[in-house]
């Protein structure tokens, strides 16, 4: 999966992906550093790797209102309260609408539609 920032908004994908989400930031191959952006990993219960999102420098910027990751969490009503915390707006207006699963919508800091769901 990816994702695009702006030029110099890791530090903002860092907080939003790292923090809030709780995923793993992961070293980019030395030969794509110099592009900019930041890699990060979500682990299952085994630590395998469940989910990597990219996330890539793109100038001219434009954010992804519609298009989305979406990431499977154990705890939704964590990872909500996460997000809050840290200022950012959660949206569960469609919460039960997605059949074996509640679910929640925020945008990242660079304004990213993001999905977390968690099976019910």
């Amino acid at each position: 999966m990816q994702v695009a920032c702006p030029r110099g908004g890791e530090d903002e994908a860092r907080r939003f992906y790292a923090e809030a989400l709780g995923m793993t930031e992961v070293d980019k191959p030395a030969d794509l550093v110099a592009r900019g952006g930041c890699w990060f990993r979500a682990y299952d219960d085994t630590g395998s790797v469940a989910a990597e999102l990219h996330v890539g420098v793109e100038d001219p910027f434009a954010p992804a209102r519609k298009a989305h990751p979406a990431f499977v969490v154990d705890d939704l009503a964590a990872v909500a309260g996460r997000l809050r915390t840290l200022g950012y707006e959660v949206d569960e207006s469609q919460r039960d609408s997605f059949p074996g699963h509640v679910r929640l919508h925020a945008f990242d800091g660079h304004g990213n539609r993001v999905e977390v769901l968690q099976p019910v």
